[in-house]
Parts: structure tokens; sequence; C-alpha cells
């Protein structure tokens, strides 16, 4: 073989390698844009229900995925020094991979999630099921993409009931002069001042000394969530079931992480948020009546714990709506009136 023929040989043979790097090229790296863990921030830590949906998400994604999407949780907020309100910040600048959500600690930065702390918009579980599942809910998720994150999944923290360290609430004049934490959103601060009540915003972490020490008298969190952080043993004696908000929960993805995904994995992310979001939905709701109308043993075991609980009637529950109506137009038309006209609509279909 002539010198000109070699070289040609050799010139063929490193073209075709380099069409078959090209073609390679893709694949190679697609793969290589997986982390090798992705972080899933949620305030608490289990055994509170908001938090066990987190680590059930990370388990099923990490093992349906056989550890190609290693997903690690990281509880108490802790990426964002324990201040839940900035996870969603966090997640837009690449700090956070996945979180799971309480809509109230949302709320600060998208208007809109104030719709589920409007006052007694819904009666029940019934009502927060269509409006999740219907059109709120689907508008809702279009907000969010609109925040450069991807919703998944509704799920729950539950109905926000009262407790305190002084009296029993049955009427509005009971709450004056009581200092109430809320976790975040200025709708709170409106709510309990119309009250007659003192509100102090707090973060989650500092919640717990401030029980003990007294710097609050009460707050405001669902029955398994007071009963997982054994608030009775912060001096929490008095508890009123009121259902005056909702707390939803979302499960939602950084836009940019979810786009290196592939059609397969996305799948099979939003299929175990779905499912991670039922077994949260579960336990929330667990012994409050709502699951099986017989099991009331989450009410139950405020008793045994010495917990002094009322549960408001019908009308107890209308003088509070009453107190509150003018936070709850005014907070309305912040929402947005046609989201909120929607969310009344399917509340009372529901109810």
């Amino acid at each position: 073989m002539s010198e000109r023929t070699k070289g040609f040989a050799v010139t063929r043979r490193v073209a075709v390698a380099g069409i078959g790097a090209a073609v390679m090229a893709p694949w190679v790296s697609k793969a290589q844009t997986l982390k090798t863990e992705y972080k899933l921030s949620v305030v608490g830590n289990r055994p509170i229900a908001l938090s066990e949906g987190a680590f059930q998400w990370a388990e099923m994604v990490t093992q349906r995925t056989n550890g190609r999407i290693n997903v690690k949780v990281y509880p108490g907020s802790q990426l964002v020094g324990g201040d839940q309100t900035r996870e969603l910040v966090a997640m837009r600048q690449g700090i956070i991979d996945f979180t799971v959500s309480s809509t109230i600690n949302i709320s600060p930065q998208v208007r809109e999630m104030n719709i589920f702390s409007l006052p007694f918009l819904m009666p029940n579980h019934k009502a927060f099921d269509a409006i999740v599942n219907g059109e709120v809910g689907q508008a809702l998720f279009k907000v969010m993409e609109s925040r450069d994150v991807v919703p998944l999944a509704w799920g729950e923290n539950g109905f926000r009931e009262l407790s305190n360290s002084k009296r029993p609430i049955q009427k509005p004049e009971d709450l004056r002069g009581l200092k109430i934490r809320f976790a975040a959103g200025a709708i709170f601060a409106d709510i309990y001042n119309g009250l007659g009540a003192n509100p102090v915003q707090m973060s989650f972490a500092d919640l717990q000394p401030a029980l003990s020490t007294g710097a609050v008298d009460g707050q405001e969190n669902p029955v398994n969530l007071f009963l997982g952080l054994k608030m009775d043993a912060l001096a929490q004696k008095h508890m009123t079931i009121w259902n005056y908000c909702v707390d939803a929960g979302l499960f939602h993805v950084a836009k940019p992480v979810w786009d290196t995904f592939s059609a397969a994995d996305k799948e099979i992310v939003r299929e175990s948020a779905r499912d991670a979001a039922k077994v949260q939905i579960g336990a929330t709701r667990k012994g409050l009546g709502v699951l099986d109308p017989n099991d009331k043993s989450s009410i139950e075991e405020l008793a045994k714990r010495g917990v002094a609980t009322v549960t408001l009637t019908a009308e107890e529950k209308r003088a509070f709506a009453r107190a509150t109506r003018p936070v709850f137009d005014k907070w309305a038309a912040q929402v947005g009136a046609d989201l909120v006209k929607k969310a009344e609509a399917a509340a009372n279909a529901a109810s």
C-alpha cells in the first residue's frame, strides 16, 4: 500500500470514528446530566405527615429508578437555614432540586396560594378535595409552572386547629390578648389581629422552644402534627377544632432539573409523587373520622394526653367566619376574585 493510500485509510478511519462519536455524544451527554444526588427539602421531620410524604417520595424515586435518580431528604428546611418560606426561592437558585412544600410557606411569594388560608372557605375535606382535584387545582399548577417549577401532585398537611396554654376558645372574644404563633403569610396576621389576638410570625424551628418558654401562648397546626411533636408537653392544654383553614401540600421539582430527565424518568418521578401524596394524605387524616367515621383515635389521643378539646358547632364557626369576613374579602381580591368564586362553588357543591 502506498503512503498516499495508507494516509487515506487512516483519515477515513478517523472520520468514521468521529461520526460514531458524534452519534454517541447525545446519549453520553444525557447520561451525564444526572446528578449523583438530588436534594429534597421539607419543613419538619418524621413523624409529621408532610415530612413523611417527602421521605416516601425520595425512597420511591430512588428505588424505582434503581438509584439512577438518587434523592436525599434534607428535613427541617436545613438547606435554607430553617426558614421554610425560602424554599421556593432556593429551588429557583438551584440550591434545592425537589420540594414537598406547605402552601402556607409558598404564599408569601405566590399570592394565589393564599386561597387555602382564606378563613372558613373550606368546611371539610370533601371541599378541599374538590378544589385541589378540579379547575382551581389545575389553575394553581399553572401558576407554579410560571415560577420555574414543575408541580406534580397535591398532598395535604391538614386543617389547622388552634391550641393554647391559657383557656378554651369557643367564641371570637376568647382569643383577645393571646399571643398566637403563625408560620408565614400576612393573611394570618390579619386574621388574628381581627380576632383581638397578638399574632407572632415564627419559623417552625423556633416554635417548640417558644411554646416551652411561654414566649407565645398558642399556635395553629393540624391535629396529627400536634400529636407527632408532642405539643401537649409544651403547655398546650387547650385545643379548638374549628377547621378555619387548610394547608395543602405540594410535590414539585425545579424545572431545570425536570428538563434533564428522560420521558420515562419523568413518569416515574410523577407517579412516585402521586403515590407518596396518597400516603401523606392518609397520615394527615388518620384518626380524625375522615377516612373511617368510626376512627377518631387521634381526637381520643388528645384526651388521653390531658388536652381539653372543643369542637365548634356550625353556629360557633359562623361567629368566627363573620368576625373574619373583612379579612376574607381583602385577601380574596389579592388571590383573584374569579379563582375564589370557582373555589367557593366547588366547596359548596362538595359539602
